[in-house]
C-alpha cells in the first residue's frame, strides 16, 4: 500500500483537498439527522432548545452543502485517479521499454496486456475509493466520538469502539479470510488473457490440424477456474456486508441500552440518549465505505503488485547518456562469452568487422549467430569480453548514439496495425516520400507497394498478417535502408525471398558497401558470395 501511496505525491495538494470536502460533506449527512433529534427536543420542551425555524433553516443548509462537497470531493477523486492512471501507463511504457529486451523474453504478451489495461484500471478504485475515504473516516471518526463523548465519555468511548470494529476489525478480518485469492485472480486473468491471444494468432493451425474443440475445452477450463476465483471472492464480499450490517445494528442497540442506563442513573438528561444514539446510527457512512474494503481491495493490491513489479524490476541493461558522440568506424567482438541462465550460448568469441567491410557469419540453427548481432546493439551484457563499436565497449556508448549508428534486421519483421508509409516511418519518422521510394526500391519492394490500391497508405493489417512473409522481409529490409545507419546487421535477410529478389537486395548491399558496413548472417551460400570475411560459428566458438 505505501507504494501505491507514493504515486500520489504530484498530487498532494488536490488529495488534501478531496479529504476536507469528504470530511465536511459527511458531517453535513450525519448532523442532518442529529438536528432531526434536536428537533423532537424543541418540539418536546420549546424553550430549552432552538427554534425550529432555525433547525429547518440549518437542515436544508446542510443538505445543499452535502450535495455540493459530495460532488467536489468525487470529482477530485476521480480526477486524482484517472490523472495516476495516466502517469502510471506513461511510467509502465517507459518501464517496458528499459527492460526490452532482456526482461521481456519469453513473457507472456497477453499478461502483459492484462497488466498494461486491466491491472492498472482496477487501480481507480484505490485511488478514487480507498485513500481519501481512509483519511475521511480517521478524521470523522475522531469528531464524531468527541461529539458522542460530550455527552458522557462512556458514551464516545462506545462510538469510537463501534468505528474501529466496523471500519478497521471488520476490513482486516475479511481480508485475512480472503487470503491471496486477489492475487490468483489476478494471475489466472492475465494467463486467460495470453491464452485467448495465442488462440486467435494460431487459428489457421488450430483448424488446420483438427485442435478446435480440444483448444476451445482448454479455454473453458480456463475460464471455469477464474469463475470460480471470483465466486470466491463475491462471496466474502458478500459475507463482509452481513456482517458489518449485522455489527453495526448491535452496536446502535448497545448505544441505545448504554445511553439509557446513564439516563437512568442520572448521569445524563433525555437529551444524552437521544443525540447520541442518533448521531450513531447517522454516522456510519465512511466506516461503512472502508468495510467494503477488505474484500475489493485484495484484487486491488494484487493488481498494484503486478504494476509495480514492472515498475521496479530492474534492467538488465541500463541506458546510457553523458558520454562522447562517437563516428562509426568498425567494430569487433572481442573473447565474448554470454549464456542465457546456465545454457552457454558464446564461447570466447572474437572477430573483426572493419568499416566498409561485408563480414559473413554462418552456423547450424541454436549456435549463436543471431544473439551476436544482438550483442553488438547491447541488448544483453556479456558474461565476459566486449563487443565493440569504433574501438569502443558498446557500454561506453550512449544508447541513442549506438541506436543511430545500427540497423538490425532480424528473420521475423514487426508490423504495426498501420499504414505501410507509417511502418516504414518508423525508422525515420520524417522521412521524405523520395527517401521512402528509394529504400524501398533498394529492397525491391517498391513495385509490390505501387501495385496495391492505396499504395503506400495500404494498411498492412494485424502483425502485418495481409503480407506474405517475404513482403514483410522486404519491408523490414526497407526501414533498415531507411534509417541510413552505417552498420548494418543483417540476421537472414533473404530466407523468405526467391532467387530473384534476393539478387536484387544483394545487389543493393553491394552497392551500399561504400558507405556501410555490413554483417550477414545467413544459411544460403548464394548469399554469403557478396561477404568478404565469412566466419563459421559452431557449438558457440568462431572459425
Amino acid at each position: 500500500m505505501a507504494r501505491l501511496i507514493g504515486l500520489v505525491k504530484p498530487l498532494t495538494g488536490h488529495m488534501l483537498l478531496a479529504v476536507l470536502l469528504g470530511l465536511l460533506g459527511h458531517l453535513c449527512a450525519a448532523f442532518i439527522t442529529i438536528f432531526g433529534g434536536y428537533a423532537l427536543l424543541t418540539v418536546l420542551r420549546p424553550r430549552q432548545w432552538i427554534p425550529l425555524g432555525a433547525l429547518f433553516l440549518a437542515v436544508g443548509i446542510f443538505a445543499l452543502f452535502r450535495g455540493l462537497l459530495r460532488y467536489g470531493e468525487q470529482a477530485l477523486n476521480h480526477y486524482i485517479a484517472f490523472k495516476l492512471l495516466a502517469l502510471i501507463r506513461d511510467k509502465v511504457f517507459g518501464a517496458l521499454r528499459r527492460l526490452c529486451p532482456a526482461k521481456l523474453e519469453g513473457r507472456g504478451k497477453g499478461d502483459l496486456i492484462a497488466v498494461i489495461t486491466s491491472d492498472i484500471e482496477l487501480l481507480e478504485v484505490f485511488y478514487a475509493h480507498t485513500i481519501s475515504p481512509v483519511l475521511i473516516a480517521s478524521l470523522f471518526t475522531v469528531i464524531m466520538s468527541l461529539f458522542i463523548g460530550s455527552f458522557h465519555p462512556a458514551l464516545g468511548l462506545l462510538a469510537l469502539t463501534a468505528y474501529l470494529a466496523v471500519g478497521l476489525g471488520i476490513p482486516l478480518l475479511i481480508s485475512k479470510m480472503s487470503g491471496d485469492d486477489g492475487m490468483k485472480f489476478r494471475t489466472r486473468s492475465g494467463e486467460l488473457s495470453g491464452f485467448v491471444l495465442d488462440s486467435l494468432r494460431g487459428l489457421t493451425e488450430t483448424l488446420q490440424y483438427g485442435q478446435g474443440q480440444k483448444r476451445l475445452a482448454q479455454m473453458k477450463e480456463r475460464s471455469r477456474e477464474l469463475s470460480k476465483d471470483e465466486e470466491r471472492m463475491k462471496r466474502t464480499s458478500g459475507r463482509n456486508t452481513a456482517v458489518t450490517n449485522t455489527v453495526i445494528l448491535l452496536f446502535d442497540i448497545a448505544m441505545l441500552f448504554a445511553a439509557a442506563l446513564l439516563y437512568q442513573r442520572g448521569s445524563v438528561a433525555f437529551a444524552g440518549v437521544l443525540i447520541p444514539t442518533v448521531a450513531l446510527m447517522s454516522s456510519f457512512g465512511p466506516v461503512v465505505a472502508l468495510a467494503g474494503l477488505g474484500s475489493t481491495l485484495q484484487n486491488t493490491f494484487a493488481a498494484g503488485n503486478r504494476v509495480l513489479d514492472i515498475l521496479e524490476e530492474t534492467p538488465v541493461v541500463e541506458e546510457i547518456t553523458g558520454k562522447p558522440q562517437v563516428e562509426f568506424s568498425g567494430a569487433s567482438a572481442e573473447h565474448l562469452s554470454f549464456s542465457y541462465g546456465q545454457e552457454t550460448i558464446l564461447r570466447d568469441v572474437s572477430l573483426t568487422v572493419p568499416k566498409h567491410g561485408v563480414v559473413g557469419i554462418v552456423g547450424q540453427s541454436g549456435s549463436g549467430k543471431s544473439t551476436l548481432l544482438k550483442l553488438f546493439l547491447r541488448f544483453w551484457e556479456p558474461q565476459n569480453g566486449e563487443a565493440r563499436v569504433s574501438g569502443r565497449s558498446v557500454g561506453e556508448i550512449n544508447t541513442s548514439n549506438l541506436r543511430d549508428m545500427e540497423s538490425l534486421v532480424t528473420q521475423e519483421t514487426q508490423l504495426f496495425q498501420d499504414s505501410i508509409r507509417n511502418n516504414l516511418k518508423i525508422a525515420k519518422l520524417d522521412a521524405t516520400d523520395e527517401e521512402l521510394m528509394a529504400a524501398c526500391k533498394k529492397a525491391s519492394v517498391h513495385d509490390f507497394i505501387m501495385s496495391l490500391p492505396k499504395g503506400y497508405d495500404t494498411p498492412v493489417g494485424e502483425l502485418g498478417d495481409t503480407l506474405s512473409g517475404g513482403e514483410r522481409q522486404r519491408l523490414g529490409l526497407a526501414r533498415a535502408f531507411l534509417h541510413d545507419a552505417p552498420f548494418l546487421l543483417l540476421d537472414e535477410p533473404t530466407s523468405n525471398l526467391d532467387s530473384l529478389n534476393e539478387a536484387v537486395i544483394l545487389k543493393a548491399l553491394m552497392e551500399e558497401r561504400k558507405d556501410k558496413t555490413v554483417v550477414l548472417v545467413s544459411h544460403r551460400k548464394s548469399t554469403m558470395r557478396i561477404a568478404d570475411t565469412v566466419y563459421s560459428v559452431e557449438y558457440g566458438r568462431v572459425s
